[in-house]
Parts: structure tokens; C-alpha cells; sequence
């Protein structure tokens, strides 16, 4: 119990410096996580051992990709090419800009998805003189709802697939109908929430429609290169099951192959300017964290204890379980929360038949990718969004990410709740 104490006193004390921003959040994780380890809450092997080196080497090789990419000038032409079709309208950009994140987020992991985004809507935002942070705030919260779409669009997903067998088409079948509702939906909160903030001068629309982005073009035939290793890299995510392949390695091999291709001779120099790794070691030490409220067993009680409360009720199961996991991803990285609920699951499933399951795995789904956007550290995808802004010199605060998130994530959880309901009961 007194380990279980202390864990909380850690956690509840990393979470406030991070909220308050008192500290750097990397030194608040990472100082947080090596306590852990000095107050023998967890053992050290135990606590390394509990960092996820999937995600770490998938960002950064996602990182080195980007870097590569950003040196043919792709991204600045998509950027004044977006805004060109918006006709230079921020808020019709950024209405495009949160559709296209959640549909690509459905069929690329979300972090990977809002690497490559962010990027162009830091560019669009420059060009016309704006505020991006509405931008990077929304599309990584769409990033988040397209990724709940599918089984490779976001890591609770991949956990869940990998723990039973739904298939890919499972996935689409139960899940792809309520994303695309909630989708539609939050394109309209987003419209009532910033109809009226975002404002741009002739001059400024004038200037970037006279744009000629094609110029912007610094290198063809890297840009060629790149974009056959980016789709061969797409391709092998898609199949990552028959490949018998982590996304990681994919990553991984895809970034360096990129850099040899780019300039050998100049790696050390990407390593030092574009690999974030600020949000590297926040991961890091938020995972070891973590780790220390799974190994006292205080994710475990309290798991147990909700569905304990439900009974032999499927359906207060379900909601319970949907509401219960919207709540704690939104406060714990979603990964360890739903690596720790799927046992539990499980054996509740021992007593139902497997028909009888399916709204209690899917509404985990649901609760965990959609309660990501609560806060700035319920999602992967949050914190890289958040990361890439402050290398740009952007500053986004806990407090501005939560305040738009929770009204998009009550919306989506309430939707859930309601197809849920309807669908299986």
C-alpha cells in the first residue's frame, strides 16, 4: 500500500508540474520516472523494460522521414496548394485540414499522420500571417478520432486486434460508422468555435493566391526517391500482419534509407536539429510512470472495481467501460491503460459468449482513442503535434489543448454511448 502511495504522490506531482507547466515537461516526465525507480516503487530492468521502444523508434524514424521530406519542398507546396483551394479562407482551411487528417489518420497511425500535417498548417498559417495553434490543436484531435476508424490507425486499436481475433474488416464493420458520425460532427463544433476568431487581410489572401507553388519545388529528384521509400513504407504498415512486422523497424529503415539517399555525410546534423528529442524523453519517462501504476496495482483495483459495479449487465458494461476509459486515457497514455484493461476484459468474457463481447471490446476502443483528446498527454499524437509546434516557436499550453479538447471528447463519448445503445442493445 505504501508503494501504491508513493506512486500516486509521483504521479499526481508530475501530472500537476506538467499542467501548470512550472517545468519543462520532459524534465517533469523523465524525473518522475527515475523516481519511481529510486523509491524502489519499480525495479529499473522492470521500469526500461516498460518503455515502449515500438513508439520511440517509430517517432523517431517518422522524425528523419519528415526531415528529408522537408528538404525537397513538398511541404511548402502542399501548404500554399491547400490554401489555394480554400481560396485563402482560414476557416475553410481549417474545416479541410481536420477532414483530411481524420481520413488519412484512419489508414496511417496517428502520430505518423499529424507528422506530416502539422507541418503544412505551420507553413499555411505563416504565409498568412495567422495563429496556428487552433490549427495544430484541431488536427490533432481529428487525428484521433479518424485513427479510432480502424485496426492500424491507433495503438489502443492495434493492442485490441493483436489481443482477440477481430479482423481489419471487424474493425471498419463496428467501428468506421460512428467515427464517420462523430467526424461530421465535430467539423461543426469546430465551425461554431472559431467561425469569428480568424481573421486574414486582403492583402495577405491576394498575396498567397498569387503564389506559384510549383517553384517551390527545391529538389525533383529526391523528391521522387522519397516519395517511392514514403509509399513503399505506407504499403509495408498496411501489411505489417503478413510481414510479420512492427511499425517501428518499418519506420525506422524507411528514415535511414532516406537520410543515405538525402546525404550521407550530413546525418549528425539531423539528428541534432530534427529529431524532437524533447518529446522522446517525455515519452520515456511518462511510460516508466505509468508502469509504476500498473506494477503497485492501483490501475488494476480500480479497473477491477468498475467492472465489478456492472455485474453480469453487458450493457451497464459496455457504458460503464466506454465512460471509465474516456476518462483515464485522458489523463494516462491510452497504451498502458487499455495493455492493462484487455486481461480484465477478457475475463469477463469467460462467463458471455464471444457474440455477446463484442460492445464491451468495442466500446473500450471507443473510451480509449476518443478519450485521448481530454487533455495534452491522453494521446501520442497531442504531444507530438504540441512538440513539433514548440520547435517552430509556438507555445501550446495544457490548459489551451484541454479546454478544446474536452468539449470534442464529451461530444464523442455521448455519440458512443448512443450507438451503443442503439446498435447492440
Amino acid at each position: 500500500m505504501i508503494h501504491m502511495l508513493i506512486a500516486l504522490a509521483i504521479f499526481g506531482i508530475t501530472y500537476l508540474m506538467i499542467m501548470t507547466e512550472w517545468i519543462n515537461k520532459m524534465t517533469a516526465a523523465l524525473l518522475g520516472g527515475f523516481l519511481v525507480i529510486v523509491f524502489h516503487i519499480v525495479e529499473q530492468e522492470k521500469a526500461f523494460m516498460a518503455v515502449d521502444w515500438n513508439v520511440i523508434f517509430l517517432l523517431i524514424g517518422m522524425m528523419m522521414v519528415m526531415a528529408v521530406l522537408k528538404e525537397t519542398g513538398i511541404f511548402q507546396y502542399t501548404a500554399i496548394k491547400t490554401a489555394k483551394l480554400a481560396k485563402a479562407s482560414p476557416l475553410r482551411i481549417m474545416l479541410f485540414m481536420f477532414a483530411v487528417t481524420a481520413i488519412i489518420s484512419a489508414f496511417l497511425d496517428n502520430v505518423t499522420t499529424v507528422m506530416i500535417l502539422v507541418p503544412i498548417a505551420l507553413l499555411i498559417a505563416g504565409e498568412l500571417k495567422i495563429d496556428p495553434i487552433p490549427f495544430i490543436i484541431t488536427m490533432a484531435i481529428a487525428s484521433n478520432i479518424g485513427g479510432t476508424a480502424t485496426m492500424i490507425g491507433d495503438p489502443p486499436n492495434i493492442l485490441i486486434g493483436s489481443a482477440t481475433d477481430y479482423t481489419f474488416m471487424d474493425f471498419i464493420y463496428h467501428l468506421t460508422p460512428i467515427v464517420a458520425l462523430i467526424t461530421i460532427s465535430s467539423l461543426g463544433i469546430t465551425y461554431l468555435l472559431y467561425r469569428k476568431g480568424i481573421r486574414v487581410s486582403n492583402e495577405n489572401k491576394a498575396r498567397l493566391m498569387e503564389y506559384r507553388e510549383e517553384n517551390l519545388i527545391k529538389n525533383r529528384k529526391l523528391l521522387q526517391r522519397s516519395l517511392i521509400v514514403v509509399f513503399l513504407m505506407l504499403s509495408a504498415f498496411m501489411l505489417q500482419d503478413r510481414l510479420n512486422l512492427e511499425i517501428a523497424p518499418i519506420a525506422m529503415v524507411s528514415g535511414l534509407i532516406l537520410l543515405i539517399l538525402n546525404n550521407r555525410k550530413r546525418v549528425d546534423k539531423v539528428l541534432v536539429n530534427d529529431i524532437d528529442w524533447a518529446t522522446i524523453f517525455f515519452f520515456i519517462g511518462l511510460f516508466m510512470i505509468v508502469e509504476s501504476l500498473i506494477e503497485t496495482g492501483f490501475i488494476g483495483l480500480i479497473s477491477d472495481q468498475i467492472i465489478r459495479l456492472s455485474g453480469s449487465n453487458i450493457k451497464a458494461a459496455s457504458l460503464i467501460i466506454l465512460w471509465f476509459s474516456g476518462f483515464f486515457s485522458a489523463i494516462i497514455d491510452n497504451v498502458p491503460f487499455v495493455t492493462t484493461m484487455i486481461p480484465l476484459i477478457k475475463d469477463i468474457g469467460t462467463h458471455f459468449s464471444r457474440e455477446a463481447m463484442h460492445p464491451v471490446w468495442w466500446a473500450l476502443s471507443l473510451g480509449a482513442c476518443l478519450g485521448g483528446n481530454g487533455t495534452l498527454i491522453g494521446a501520442s499524437a497531442n504531444i507530438v503535434s504540441v512538440g513539433i509546434a514548440h520547435r517552430n516557436g509556438y507555445v501550446i499550453k495544457f490548459s489551451d489543448f484541454t479546454k478544446i479538447g474536452v468539449i470534442y471528447t464529451l461530444n464523442s463519448l455521448i455519440l458512443s454511448s448512443l450507438y451503443i445503445w442503439i446498435r447492440y442493445f
